[in-house]
């Protein structure tokens, strides 16, 4: 085949990533999820805080491990047992979800883990067919990912009310579909050939001032670099503020006198911006280049949590609404910036794990969701996490401004 035939299958791999990408986002619309298990079993919001906390730590795990199983047994057959897995995860949290401690190992360990490792097979996958767009292959993915809760976790919160369906079958629906997705995902997506000749992207001048030596860094050598952990300890605090909402956002927007019906839709809404924000960051990333997209991300980051927090001391739905809008795009911010920054510093050779690594920020921000879900329940108000979350921005602001090379 020759070299425009292989490059135009490129294309075909990144719409099968994006749809593949929609069915895994579901793990983001726990928030919705949640609501009939709080409702059936009595799960107070410490519990159902610390399940989210369990996902995306092990949504993380899986990501490494995705990286390590890639590499001995294919990239197919990695996408098939992981569409298993998560399949897996959610018909078995329909039949055992009554007992907390078998929600955290069927839902966080079997569907977090599942999702992980398709998570990361997938970006480091399609992105490898796209070294002069990392920035759209990336954003498009991670749109795909975040708009998974407008789309799949309204469909569900509708049937969970659905007398006929309630919230188990729908769980081994979207079990069934998920594993039949990632298994046809596992048959299409394929690594590019050594023989394929990418073209060569066109740089700004702001993204030609950051070049540097192009050097395919192993894992060992990128986690021994200074730059490496503030650009981490910055990442996790920017992703922090909207992983934080999003385990509360309905609450929030009913906190604030929004209607039920209302308080759902902004979660969705908050869904949709996240994934706006992840292809808008892609596409200023490759445009504008690293420095001036992640201190922009940062700076959107603090005035939605400053504003959010300004429409709860005010009781302001409009502002509300705002604030979760914004919220939404600066966290889509932070996955595609994790993709973007890792592979534009440290190379293509090792990226799947590379990118695993810091892909750990979402455990980290994940962390600090659990302690603002603490001090909400503690302070009976979202006030103290939001300060919490103020404080935190402006540390990862000063981390942001003195990354350099790496």
């Amino acid at each position: 085949m020759n070299n425009t035939n292989n490059l135009s299958r490129r294309w075909l791999y990144l719409i099968v990533g994006t749809g593949t990408m929609l069915f895994a986002g579901i793990i983001y619309a726990w928030s919705i999820l949640k609501t009939p298990l709080a409702a059936q079993f009595g799960r107070d919001a410490s519990q159902l805080a610390l399940n989210f906390t369990l996902t995306m730590c092990c949504f993380c795990i899986g990501g490494f491990l995705g990286s390590q199983i890639a590499q001995k047994i294919g990239v197919s057959l990695t996408i098939i047992f992981s569409g298993i897995l998560s399949g897996a995860g959610f018909v078995l949290t329909s039949m055992l979800a009554e007992k907390v401690v078998f929600l955290y190992l069927t839902y966080a360990v079997a569907a977090g883990l599942g999702i992980g490792v398709c998570y990361n097979v997938i970006i480091s996958t399609v992105n490898a067919w796209f070294p002069d767009k990392r920035g759209l292959s990336s954003g498009c993915l991670l749109m795909g990912f975040g708009f998974s809760t407008l789309l799949f976790g309204t469909i569900m919160d509708t049937m969970f009310a659905n007398e006929a369906m309630g919230w188990r079958k729908t769980y081994v629906l979207f079990g069934i579909a998920i594993a039949v997705v990632l298994t046809v995902a596992g048959l299409v997506i394929k690594r590019p050939g050594a023989d394929v000749v990418f073209p060569v992207g066109k740089k700004s001048a702001a993204a030609r001032r950051e070049d540097f030596e192009a050097r395919d860094y192993t894992t060992a050598e990128m986690i021994r670099r200074f730059t490496f952990w503030r650009a981490f300890l910055c990442l996790s605090c920017l992703v922090a503020v909207g992983n934080s909402v999003i385990s509360f956002a309905r609450d929030l927007a009913l906190s604030v006198e929004a209607p039920a019906a209302l308080a759902t839709t902004l979660v969705g809404v908050l869904s949709v911006c996240n994934g706006l924000g992840r292809i808008i960051t892609g596409a200023v990333f490759d445009s504008f280049g690293r420095r001036i997209t992640m201190v922009g991300a940062n700076l959107l980051t603090i005035f939605a949590a400053g504003l959010t927090l300004m429409a709860v001391i005010a009781h302001s739905l409009p502002l509300c609404i705002v604030g979760l809008c914004l919220t939404g795009l600066s966290y889509g911010s932070g996955p595609t910036l994790c993709s973007a920054f890792v592979s534009s510093f440290y190379g293509q050779k090792h990226f799947a794990t590379n990118y695993s690594i810091i892909n750990f920020t979402l455990m980290a921000a994940s962390f600090i969701a659990t302690v603002c879900s603490r001090l909400l329940v503690s302070s009976g108000s979202y006030v103290a996490p939001f300060v919490l979350l103020l404080v935190l921005e402006a540390g990862a602001l000063a981390l942001n401004l003195s990354i350099r090379r790496p």
